[in-house]
Parts: C-alpha cells; structure tokens; sequence
C-alpha cells in the first residue's frame, strides 16, 4: 500500500460563518482513507448544519462498513443513509429546507473512488501529467442564472444523484478537494502548477489558502490535499 500524506484546511473569509465542512477517516493498517469536502448550500437555512449532517454521516458509516463487495457499494448505502440522516434533522428543525453540495476521495487497495454531487470538486494529478481528472461541476445554466442541479437536499433524495469514477492510483499522484470558494476564485492554471509544487502538503495547503486570500474570495474556502507516496 502506498504511504499517503494530507493536510486541510476550511476557512470562514469575509463571512459571518463557515457553511462548509470536512472531515477525513484514516485507518493506515487497513489501508482505508476517506477525505470529505461537504459546502452548505447558500440561499437556505442552515447549509452549517446540512454539511455536517451529509459529512459525517458518509465518515460514519465508512468506518464501521464491510468491503467484501469493495467501495462502490459501501458509498451507495452511505449516501442514502446521509439523505436519510437529513430528512431526519430537517424535521428536528420544523421541516426546514437545507443543502449541501459534496466531493469525496475514498482510497483502498491502491485505488481512488471519487465521488461527487453540486460543484464541489476533485482533482487527480500527476507529475509530468498535471491533470489526470476533474469532477465536472454539477451546474444547469437557465434564464434565471445558473443553478446546482445535483445536491443534498431535505426531501428532495432524488437530487443526491451523486457520480462516481475510480481510477488506479500512482505513486507521485496528488489528490485536492475543495468548494467552490477555492475552485471559483483562483485561477485554475496557477492552481493546477501550485498543487504540483515541490513542497510538503501543508505547505502547498498553505499557499492555496493564500492564494484564496489574495483572489478575495466572497465565499468560504476549504480544501483536503492528498500526496500518494
């Protein structure tokens, strides 16, 4: 199994508060990693609450999930039980509507799953590649503006139509999750050549944070870097 590294970051900005949430489950003896970027959906109440409900649901579950079957079918019940778990606090909190878009990275046996839902987003790189893959932001333009058209949503579990892709890992690979407050804000190619940097991942973490404060992000800002060694 290959030697995997990580750092995070999630950060308020000129917000009031932090909708966005991460959470990252590791167990090194048994070869499981799963790093979680969830963004609450602005617009409604509570998206603080509908990340972490849909983030640490999906962590839950993981942890204590069998892999006979492998990956895939591990995710499929955790989402339904995050959709579940949401329509559960909604009504806690007198039917409220709330949302979170969400990106995760699960690596086994020296594979990555990646899964996706809104406009969170993954990056698989590789050296002298760059980019190997990237999530596909789940966005429908309309006369009204656009919109997210896949997301977590109370009572609308139809939405969470999340799309899955896996891939063989290499060693040298970087993994970046992120919200939009990242991926909208900074351009992508000094992102791409940032995230390829020479440098330890807290130290390209730190300057990706940077690079959010520069750009003047409106918009919290969080991201989970992956080195594959």
């Amino acid at each position: 199994m290959s030697k995997i590294r990580y750092a995070s970051f999630s950060e308020t900005g000129v917000r009031t508060n932090n909708e966005d949430f991460i959470q990252i489950s590791c167990d090194p003896d048994d070869g499981r990693y799963l790093f979680v970027c969830c963004d609450g959906m602005g617009g409604h109440a509570m998206g603080e609450i509908a990340s972490q409900v849909v983030g640490s649901t999906i962590c839950e579950y993981w942890e204590q999930a069998s892999f006979d079957d492998g990956v895939e079918p591990v995710l499929q019940t955790a989402f339904r039980l995050a959709s579940e778990a949401l329509d559960a606090k909604a009504d806690v909190l007198h039917k409220v509507e709330m949302g979170t878009t969400m990106v995760l990275a699960a690596i086994y046996n020296d594979k990555i799953t990646i899964a996706h839902c809104g406009d969170s987003r993954c990056y698989l790189l590789r050296p002298d590649i760059g980019i190997v893959y990237r999530t596909e932001d789940h966005i429908e333009q309309s006369v009204w503006g656009d919109y997210i058209n896949r997301s977590f949503f109370s009572y609308h579990r139809q939405n969470a139509d999340v799309e899955i892709r896996q891939f063989d890992l290499q060693p040298g690979d970087r993994v970046f999750l992120c919200t939009d407050g990242v991926s909208s804000y900074v351009n992508p190619d000094i992102l791409r050549d940032r995230l390829m940097d020479d440098k330890s991942p807290e130290e390209v973490a730190d300057i990706v944070k940077y690079l959010c404060e520069k750009s003047n992000t409106p918009d919290n800002y969080s991201g989970i870097l992956v080195f594959i060694e």
